[in-house]
């Protein structure tokens, strides 16, 4: 039965419904355990909308911590994700500014604060990471982060 036509019908239908699945692209990877952690990145976040550094390579597999530190003078938040998922996001939270939001793929940090994210890359490409308070991605505070 696996051998008719139907089969490999179905067989198509499962490749194309991979093909379009943007939900499993907009986090690339997942929550790390940080019990498992194989090394920390430290990621500063300045008011010169910047993020130091802004491209960061690691290895498919690797569970990253980040050490997240806001040296500004404004609140910063670092989240990951596809670049067109960051900037729907962003799109959201210029129209509802005062939107509180906690997701496992992001840290919101107040001026001096520090945080930590813990994730694991699961496949190789490029993430990209954003901060996602209204004006500040569209001033340029976004990084890459290469997965090889």
């Amino acid at each position: 039965m696996g051998n008719h036509p139907m089969g490999d019908h179905s067989m198509d239908g499962h490749s194309m419904s991979g093909m379009h699945g943007p939900q499993s692209e907009s986090a690339p990877g997942k929550p790390g355990d940080p019990a498992k952690v194989d090394r920390t990145i430290p990621i500063d976040m300045q008011d010169a909308m910047r993020f130091t550094p802004q491209a960061v390579r690691v290895k498919a597999g690797e569970t990253i911590r980040f050490f997240l530190k806001n040296s500004g003078a404004m609140e910063h938040e670092f989240v990951i994700g596809s670049i067109d998922a960051l900037k729907a996001h962003a799109e959201t939270m210029r129209k509802m500014p005062g939107m509180k939001h906690a997701e496992s793929n992001m840290q919101t940090l107040a001026p001096g604060q520090r945080g930590g994210l813990v994730w694991q890359f699961d496949k190789a490409g490029t993430v990209d990471f954003a901060c996602l308070i209204p004006g500040h991605f569209e001033a340029g505070m976004k990084g890459q982060i290469v997965v090889e």
